[in-house]
């Protein structure tokens, strides 16, 4: 069984189709194809605390007070759903379920650590249940009960639903040349015909699960787990939730993680280009190490190996490839593909196996890869919306430059920063452009005026979420402390080494945060 897994914050290109998994999530599948703030025993039937319900606004006071049942599910697990505003500004309004999973500790409680893998779009539900039990420490798993969520939009909370399992692989297969006039137009057409199917199968919700809506489900969560403070981890995405959060309700902070830190106040284009230039540096990482070992299929200097990548993928553009299975494979694919495995270092053999094949012309490894990020199992279904619920939330999360000339601006400062991967990264606007709701939120740095100290997270070789953005968010945070791996691929936390595991244990656990700017 395929695992959850951590998921980035990636930004969807329309050139190559890129969604939200991959990342450590990814990682994970590849590999195996108060301060405390909570209430120890804490009881499962959710009897709630009058003293954390009094506290809520008096218009959600229903919400922060209602029972809720764990009742035993997926063998070793409890879960609830926790009854939420559809739309915060009309509380006495429609209303949504929140599902979300609890691993219970066997021991010392020291309340509820919730759980966010990322995306936007990724189920925290799936991750605890699939890697709780081995993703996080010993000595965190002995004091904390782990709650994984699905936030508004993703698979089991009122999930964005767009097209069938069929119609996703098509769209997966169409084939845009995004630099002329017609073929952005032929995608932007095909972006109407998708929006006005998310509209008609998902609803009023679509226009409801921008992420501020989801920091204040997170608080209710808070309280249906009767834990007076929010103690969290947040992974890729999930730290610009868990900055959100604190911007929102700084008082009832606990211990936050933010690990493979976003930067809150960067525009759209400032964040893709941020990956453009991130993921082009990992490639060549990759491409190093690579030239340096057995087997490679590159030759001469770094440089050299380099422009050789950046044939393979001009040539399937040029002349798409078919895979064993008899599916087109694209330039797109091939990107997508090629980007998967940067996420961790450990599965950079699988990108050599795939550059090995496809100089052969069999694209085979580069489609599986490129379906493991979009979760296509080898049966053809899809075990997610993440790509839906993806786009949904970023099209409110951001406003995107879309008009033609614009973009194609763009797209030359993304190939002068990415010249292997830029053009690929282009484009996004598209997704948005013609999407039937408007952003509600202008990108801003984090406030946060809270007492208690928040842990950010970053990695020096990560390509998804450049170390730059950590530093940058600790500094709008204040109070909080900057911790550094000096490894390769996305997040620390989980596959690092024993100096970052002992420095968030430490701090989740015994309440002891490491001195600011260290580095393992």
């Amino acid at each position: 069984m395929k695992p959850a897994r951590p998921r980035p914050a990636r930004f969807r290109s329309v050139a190559t189709g890129l969604q939200a998994a991959g990342a450590l999530a990814l990682a994970l599948a590849l590999a195996s194809c108060s301060l405390f703030g909570g209430n120890p025993g804490a009881n499962d039937a959710g009897k709630p605390d009058p003293a954390i319900a009094a506290s809520a606004p008096a218009e959600l006071r229903s919400f922060y007070s209602q029972q809720v049942d764990w009742t035993s599910c997926e063998k070793d697990f409890k879960c609830a759903k926790i009854k939420v505003p559809l739309d915060y500004s009309k509380p006495d309004g429609d209303t949504i379920e929140i599902a979300a999973l609890k691993l219970s500790t066997k021991s010392n409680n020291k309340g509820s650590l919730l759980i966010n893998p990322g995306g936007p779009g990724a189920s925290g539900y799936d991750f605890v249940k699939d890697a709780g039990a081995t993703y996080f420490s010993d000595k965190v798993r002995a004091n904390y009960d782990l709650v994984g969520f699905d936030p508004r939009g993703v698979k089991r909370s009122a999930p964005v639903t767009c097209l069938t399992d069929q119609e996703r692989d098509a769209s997966r297969a169409k084939i845009y040349q995004l630099n002329t006039d017609a073929g952005l137009e032929a995608n932007l057409q095909d972006n109407r015909v998708i929006a006005a199917k998310c509209v008609e199968k998902t609803g009023p919700v679509l226009a409801q699960i921008d992420t501020v809506s989801s920091a204040k489900d997170l608080d209710i969560l808070r309280a249906a787990l009767n834990n007076s403070k929010l103690n969290y981890m947040g992974f890729s995405y999930g730290t610009f939730l868990g900055s959100t959060y604190a911007s929102l309700f700084p008082d009832n902070v606990g211990r936050m993680v933010l690990d493979g830190a976003l930067d809150p106040s960067l525009s759209y284009e400032e964040l893709t280009a941020g990956q453009a230039k991130a993921f082009e540096k990992a490639l060549r990482a990759y491409v190093e190490r690579c030239l340096q070992g057995g087997g490679c299929p590159l030759s001469g200097s770094v440089d050299d190996a380099m422009q050789q990548i950046k044939d393979v993928v001009d040539a399937v553009e040029a002349n798409p490839l078919r895979a064993k299975d008899g599916r087109i494979v694209s330039a797109s694919t091939v990107v997508t593909g090629l980007i998967v495995p940067l996420y961790n270092d450990d599965n950079w053999p699988l990108l050599t196996q795939a550059l090995s094949a496809i100089m052969k012309n069999d694209p085979t490894p580069f489609l599986k890869l490129a379906d493991l990020n979009a979760d296509r199992e080898p049966n053809g279904i899809y075990s997610s919306n993440t790509t839906f619920a993806f786009g949904a939330i970023n099209c409110l999360d951001y406003p995107m430059v879309s008009d033609t000339a614009a973009m194609r601006a763009d797209e030359a400062q993304l190939r002068q920063v990415s010249p292997t991967l830029g053009y690929y990264f282009a484009y996004g606007g598209a997704n948005c452009k013609d999407w039937p709701y408007k952003n509600v939120r202008t990108p801003a740095p984090a406030e946060y005026k809270g007492s208690s100290e928040i842990l950010v997270v970053g990695t020096t070789g990560d390509p998804a979420t450049p170390v730059e953005w950590a530093s940058s968010l600790r500094k709008q945070l204040g109070n909080a402390a900057l911790l550094t791996w000096q490894g390769q691929g996305h997040t620390a936390y989980g596959r690092s080494n024993d100096c970052i595991k002992n420095a968030v244990d430490g701090y989740v656990v015994d309440g002891k945060s490491p001195a600011d700017n260290t580095v393992c």
